[in-house]
């Protein structure tokens, strides 16, 4: 029999592709994974993510007994709603997050008043016929992008130990350690109303991005993400290699990872001189 101490490898997900073009002869070539795991610590998973293109978020629930699964599920499912329309802004983003707080509020389980979500991620935008990223953010979760050799964090988390970095009255390196290090001052949720930070970031083939709750960042370094995205060209496979990464050195919260990889893009003018060689 096998020996049941041993936790079962992570299953890894599918990696999906998909060229784009639009009215305006704008393209755009995309593959991208995502995958969660309840850890090592918790017995309950409350991540949700959602991979359904213009739109890849990450939600990391929080609140006693099931209540952070309700928000993080919630505010997933709405925004899931809004990606099927293909069209996505700040405004219908805000409208989506109001609808996932009604749901959350009248959820019979989701009594908690500490019951809520973060929100990270990014969605592709087209202005003009070009492509741009746009990320956002609610909470810790994070967004990264790696060009080149370097791994940028696009994100500010929204936390208590950033906002001591940002007054200097704490260091990159204390805060890591900082016992409140898990304290996050905006959140998803019945108790405020809250709209996402936005970031819009222009489009570079070869660009990845990596969309995070901190599960992940508990337990791997910047450094650590960057290697494996070096490593691992295949999305599933660097998702996969950070979770496994990240099971080894403790797995104390849910994880959860996106990896989105822009394998191409071209405005207008470079997909017709491309079809006229």
């Amino acid at each position: 029999m096998p020996d049941e101490s041993v936790p079962a490898a992570p299953q890894r997900p599918e990696t999906h592709s998909r060229d784009v073009s639009l009215a305006s002869g704008a393209t755009l070539a995309l593959r991208w994974a995502g995958l969660t795991d309840a850890g090592r610590k918790r017995d309950n998973n409350q991540d949700s993510y959602l991979v359904r293109y213009p739109l890849f978020v990450v939600a990391d629930g929080m609140g006693g007994h099931v209540g952070g699964e309700i928000a993080s599920q919630s505010v997933v499912a709405r925004l899931d709603t809004l990606a099927e329309t293909g069209t996505i802004t700040p405004q219908g983003i805000d409208e989506s997050l109001a609808e996932a707080v009604r749901d959350i509020t009248s959820h019979p389980e989701a009594t908690d008043e500490g019951t809520g979500t973060t929100l990270t991620g990014i969605y592709i935008d087209e202005v003009d016929g070009a492509f741009s990223i746009v990320a956002l953010n609610i909470g810790d979760s994070r967004v990264y992008l790696q060009r080149g050799d370097q791994l940028m964090q696009v994100t500010t988390d929204h936390s208590l130990v950033q906002e001591l970095v940002a007054a200097g009255r704490l260091s990159e390196e204390e805060a890591e350690t900082h016992p409140y290090s898990n304290v996050i001052t905006r959140a998803v949720g019945p108790t405020e109303e809250v709209s996402p930070d936005y970031v819009r970031i222009d489009v570079q083939a070869g660009d990845r991005y990596v969309i995070c709750s901190d599960g992940l960042t508990k337990e791997l370094t910047d450094y650590g993400i960057l290697h494996f995205l070096h490593e691992r060209e295949d999305p599933s496979d660097a998702a996969t290699a950070m979770l496994e990464a990240a099971l080894e050195n403790g797995g104390r919260d849910n994880i959860s990872i996106i990896v989105l990889d822009l394998l191409d893009a071209a405005g207008p003018a470079d997909a017709e001189a491309a079809s006229a060689e």
